[in-house]
């Protein structure tokens, strides 16, 4: 069996749907904490496992020996590093054929990379066959604000005009597809990113043309776009996390474009403009 972890997640539906097209649904389950919200899966014939990473006694009858399991990173940021580990120790004890982990691109330095890199220590040291994805930022991270930002004419943010090779979640889900149902990747480590780097005055542009309305790119201090982002009715804590990031992106380590995700995946990432264009449309 195939076994997604965290798969009614965003990046999660993305994958699995993309197993579904390339394998039986008699080979794919799901591991998720709402067997409700997988039920569209099962009526299709997926097994669904209902499990909590915060009470691992549940992830006991999660894995089989042989299964290969995919661990998207969870999104409760403060509690993934146990919640993680829980779901390691679980598919050590059952001895799975391979276990990959969703992390974040090696480069980064900044406070959001902290548990996925006490993850990948947990992983690596499981003595399982292991694959480590190390996604970079998604493209849907500004495109679900692109409308706003049409509204307001600017794009705004704090890298210092700092740029970042995104791709879409259907890319990055579509190389842990390959990862997953092809052979030949057990002990690799995937720095997984988009084709072309962007900035935020390249981004403001896509979304002027694609719009057909003024956009300008603004770069504020960090204290001023935590202010925004608060009053904009983010929690604090994670107006904290976002400023950090942008950081970071200044630094250049988000910005990396190894090729590898298009490798994987056998065609280029979906260029920016396309998934603005989507984004405006829908």
């Amino acid at each position: 069996m195939i076994v997604v972890t965290g798969a009614t997640g965003q990046l999660g539906r993305h994958v699995v749907e993309g197993l579904l097209a390339v394998v039986p649904a008699s080979e794919v389950a799901v591991a998720v904490r709402s067997a409700e919200k997988a039920a569209d899966w099962a009526a299709r014939g997926v097994s669904v496992r209902e499990v909590d990473y915060d009470r691992p006694e549940t992830l006991a009858g999660a894995f089989a020996a042989g299964d290969r399991v995919l661990l998207i990173s969870g999104n409760e940021i403060g509690k993934r590093t146990p919640q993680h580990l829980a779901v390691v120790e679980a598919a050590k004890a059952a001895g799975v054929g391979l276990l990959a982990y969703t992390s974040i691109l090696g480069a980064a330095t900044f406070g959001l990379a902290d548990e996925h890199r006490e993850t990948e220590e947990a992983v690596l040291a499981s003595g399982l066959p292991t694959v480590l994805l190390r996604n970079g930022w998604y493209t849907e991270n500004y495109t679900a604000h692109a409308a706003g930002a049409v509204e307001g004419g600017a794009v705004l943010g704090s890298s210092g005009g700092g740029r970042v090779a995104t791709a879409p979640r259907q890319d990055y889900a579509a190389a842990a597809v390959a990862v997953l149902t092809g052979e030949g990747h057990e002990g690799r480590v995937y720095e997984l990113s988009g084709d072309v780097a962007w900035s935020p005055e390249e981004y403001a542009a896509v979304l002027a043309a694609e719009s057909g309305r003024p956009v300008v790119a603004r770069d504020l201090s960090g204290p001023e776009y935590h202010e925004v982002l608060v009053s904009i009715g983010m929690p604090a804590a994670f107006a904290d996390v976002f400023v950090d990031v942008e950081e970071g992106i200044g630094r250049g380590e988000l910005a990396g474009t190894s090729g590898e995700l298009a490798r994987l995946i056998g065609r280029p990432t979906v260029p920016l403009a396309e998934t603005v264009k989507q984004a405006l449309s829908a």
